[in-house]
């Protein structure tokens, strides 16, 4: 009884603050019949108040996002399934499930009557222009009386989480020395280069071809043992994502950081496609990416990526020393300075091949602006050291620009939308 109170509408206390008035009229003057009335007046949202307080509804609810994963811009449908488990029909039923602001206004459906045992299934639309993880959930029914004096909301404890991933260009296939793909163990050749132990025998895997089996090895242990000389390797690339809030200029969607991380997923799943390993470094550092496919995890860790502090690359360039053995680095860059320049070009050393995807961050402030004669100087130390510099200004697609990466010191600056 105490939460059907709690739960009164303004009109359930409208009514009785109107029957208490009535019924100290009617002490005062009375009047029997206005007695009767200001009775009438109180009992109606205190019966209401019990009635929907009793009331068990017994309700599951499940709910379905189609996609999980979607793309900026792109819309997924939530499906929510609502069963009643009883063997009593329920009354009016007033839905509403928690969606985050970015997602859209919160949908609110009512439910006229849920037969026993039946199950109703509501689908709605959410829609993002901004990358993230969002909780979408708990549900919560209100239930009221059907003059609307009382109305007690209920919540479900389950909820979902949408990923919204940052944009994906496809991009045309082009050779670039230092990619190349094969099976096996999923090693870098230089691993093997560098002296691994990669003649001895080892367990035979679901999958390992029989005819790589050693048999010597497979009688003295006792189980199938394998070489593994005659593996084949995988090569192994880093992404480098500049994170720097002052690298970047523009605000929102738009701006040329979310652009560089569009940038950075087109480019890491196109090199995921093509077999690349691929790690994510930024300039804070490397970043964890799981075990649940490449292309997912670099979209799923993008996805949430956010700009920092930082005003130097040291601890990027720092990380991709570290993990060494890596045929090919792509570096996505905002506003590069001389210094730092010469930093990232010290990362690329040897066989290496480097491609720097330059972003002309003057652009998102002023379109009207070519290149400035900052931007050139630093495009010159990385060319200088033989990394590959793309130019990208501001609404140029990076699927124009990036078969420039086959050639080294060469430009472009074709007009199209990201």
């Amino acid at each position: 009884m105490t939460s059907g109170l709690k739960a009164l509408t303004a009109r359930g206390r409208s009514f009785l603050a109107s029957g208490a008035a009535a019924l100290l009229c009617a002490f005062v003057l009375g009047e029997h019949d206005l007695l009767r009335i200001g009775v009438l007046v109180v009992a109606l949202p205190l019966l209401a108040a019990m009635v929907v307080a009793r009331t068990r509804y017994r309700l599951s609810c499940a709910r379905r996002l189609d996609p999980p994963r979607a793309e900026v811009g792109s819309e997924a449908t939530v499906t929510l399934r609502l069963e009643n488990v009883t063997r009593l029909p329920t009354g009016l039923l007033m839905i509403e499930d928690t969606v985050p602001y970015a997602l859209g206004a919160r949908p609110r459906f009512v439910l006229d009557r849920v037969e026993a045992r039946g199950v109703r299934e509501i689908d709605y639309r959410v829609r993002s222009d901004l990358r993230g993880r969002f909780t979408i959930g708990p549900l919560a029914i209100r239930i009221s009386d059907p003059f609307g004096l009382v109305e007690l909301t209920r919540s479900f404890t389950i909820s979902d989480t949408l990923v919204v991933t940052p944009q994906v260009v496809a991009l045309p296939h082009v050779r670039l020395a230092g990619e190349w793909s094969g099976g096996g163990d999923s090693r870098t050749r230089s691993v093997a280069a560098a002296g691994d132990d990669d003649v001895a025998p080892r367990e035979y895997r679901q999958g390992d071809d029989l005819r790589r089996v050693h048999w010597r090895s497979t009688a003295r242990r006792g189980e199938l043992m394998v070489r593994r000389e005659e593996q084949q390797w995988q090569s192994r690339g880093a992404l480098l994502l500049d994170t720097r809030r002052y690298a970047h200029r523009g605000e929102g969607p738009r701006s040329s950081f979310e652009t560089a991380v569009s940038v950075a997923a087109s480019i890491g799943v196109h090199l995921a496609h093509e077999g690349l390993g691929l790690r994510l470094v930024t300039d804070q550092g490397a970043e964890h990416l799981t075990d649940g496919g490449l292309s997912r995890s670099l979209l799923d860790t993008l996805a949430v990526v956010r700009s920092g502090t930082a005003r130097s690359l040291e601890f990027g360039v720092g990380a991709l020393r570290q993990g060494g053995g890596d045929g090919l680095i792509v570096a996505v860059l905002g506003y590069l300075d001389l210094e730092q320049a010469r930093e990232l070009s010290r990362a690329r050393h040897g066989n290496v091949t480097g491609v720097a995807v330059m972003l002309d961050v003057a652009g998102w402030e002023q379109p009207e602006l070519g290149e400035n004669e900052e931007f050139q100087a630093a495009r010159s130390i990385l060319v200088g050291t033989g990394w590959r510099v793309l130019r990208l200004p501001a609404g140029v697609s990076v699927a124009s620009i990036w078969q420039e990466a086959a050639r080294g010191g060469r430009f472009a600056a074709s007009r199209g939308d990201i």
